[in-house]
């Protein structure tokens, strides 16, 4: 007798011992008997749903407790549904459905639920605030509603550059399922699929380097904007953010109106409109960066000054119709002459400049008297009649002791001058210390 007074003993110290316990736990717990009548209600429970401790302590049956929460207006749920609401939630605990829920407060808190079944047919209900979680995820949600609804792609990369979350616009673009999505693809594996489904306006030969470049900035999270042409025509710009987890943020706008309009604005900025060579200002711009790199390497670098002879005459003769198509022959005639490296523009009414890097006095000598014989002799035709057409050139060569590109021009000039007063139709070197007026002209 005494050994079970004593085990009954010990029983009651346990039981009150994890009485204590959960009654100091920050999450609520409602122990209920099989009848569903409240045996135990902690106290974050208690302040969790504004009971009275005379309430809790009297065993309300969980009913009570749900309609207590009705009186104390705690639910977000509208007046109409409450009792519904309290029915589906009673019948919840009956049938001891153990998968979270979530149970949003009239104060904007979130509680989640759970229910446990204990032996004897009792209930174990417990209530941990997770509001942070919950918006912290609604969030999210809104946020990815809002990406799918962007005109540009988005996609998210983890720090492994595994894809986390791509939009529907990138989803469209790589034809890619949510279900392909969820299983977290690498993103190379993305970028060979719609290399192999040829989205990319890349040729074959070049496409290895283009995904190889692709990949070296994000794995590097480069920011710098890349345009990536696709096959249909447009092209889009992406660029990379590096994420706080260092993951990758990808981003692509279609910018195939701005490229276009961009290169159609660069070319009326570069250009000159009647020739198509580079104008006088972008010249000078791509001059003195020749300059700096003949400066800093002294590579030779020389320079032609052309000018078409007794221009005013083929004007006044023929009109200035036939002014602008000698234009445009003195300029087609050193396109075709030119190297890729070499720069020809229209300095202004027929004098032009060509610019040849890497070019020492006698090679550029040679390249001057090649065009100077070319216009010579092909005339130019206009309304059936031949007008003969002839050009003076000066040529000038680079030298430290020159202050800057305005210097190698003026000696050019200069050099175009000696060569009109020699009669026109020459050559005329500007003078050097190893080359003193030396002239060439056609017998």
């Amino acid at each position: 007798m005494q050994q079970l007074q004593n085990q009954g003993s010990h029983a009651d110290y346990n039981d009150a011992l994890l009485r204590a316990a959960l009654d100091e736990v920050k999450f609520g717990v409602v122990l209920l008997d099989r009848e569903l009548r409240a045996q135990f209600i902690n106290r974050a429970f208690r302040k969790m749903w504004r009971l009275p401790d005379a309430k809790a302590d009297a065993k309300p049956a969980f009913v009570a407790l749900m309609y207590h929460g009705r009186d104390t207006r705690t639910y977000d749920v509208p007046e109409q549904d409450l009792d519904a609401y309290i029915a589906e939630r009673v019948q919840h605990v009956q049938v001891c459905g153990t998968a979270p829920r979530d149970l949003r407060l009239r104060s904007g808190e979130v509680l989640r639920f759970q229910c446990i079944a204990l032996p004897g047919g009792g209930r174990m209900l417990s209530y941990t605030y997770v509001t942070d979680i919950v918006q912290h995820s609604d969030e999210l949600e809104i946020l990815r509603a809002a990406l799918d609804n962007v005109t540009g792609g988005v996609i998210l990369l983890d720090a492994h550059l595994n894809v986390r979350f791509a939009n529907r616009a990138v989803r469209k673009l790589w034809d890619i399922s949510m279900e392909r999505l969820a299983t977290r693809p690498p993103f190379i594996d993305l970028v060979q699929s719609s290399r192999f489904r040829e989205i990319y306006r890349v040729p074959p030969e070049d496409m290895d380097a283009f995904v190889a470049a692709r990949m070296e900035a994000v794995r590097a999270g480069d920011p710098t904007p890349m345009e990536v042409p696709l096959s249909d025509g447009r092209i889009l710009r992406s660029q990379i953010t590096v994420l706080p987890d260092n993951g990758r943020m990808l981003t692509y706008a279609n910018v195939t109106n701005y490229v276009e309009t961009t290169q159609v604005l660069e070319r009326f900025a570069t250009t000159d409109s009647m020739t198509g060579v580079y104008n006088r200002r972008h010249f000078l711009e791509l001059a003195a960066a020749e300059w700096d790199r003949f400066q800093r390497y002294q590579r030779p670098m020389s320079l032609l000054v052309l000018d078409i002879d007794r221009f005013k005459p083929i004007n006044d003769n023929h009109g200035h119709h036939a002014g602008d198509m000698a234009i445009c022959h003195i300029a087609a005639i050193c396109n075709e002459t030119k190297r890729t490296s070499d720069i020809v523009a229209r300095l202004g009414g027929d004098e032009f400049a060509l610019l040849l890097p890497e070019t020492e006095i006698p090679q550029a000598m040679v390249v001057a008297e090649r065009i100077r014989e070319a216009v010579h002799r092909q005339p130019l035709t206009v309304d059936g009649i031949a007008i003969e057409i002839t050009l003076s050139v000066g040529l000038a060569a680079a030298t430290l002791s020159q202050p800057g590109i305005d210097a190698l021009m003026k000696a050019a000039d200069e050099a175009l001058y000696e060569a009109k007063r020699r009669g026109r139709n020459r050559v005329s070197i500007a003078e050097d210390k190893q080359i003193a007026n030396y002239t060439t002209a056609a017998e």
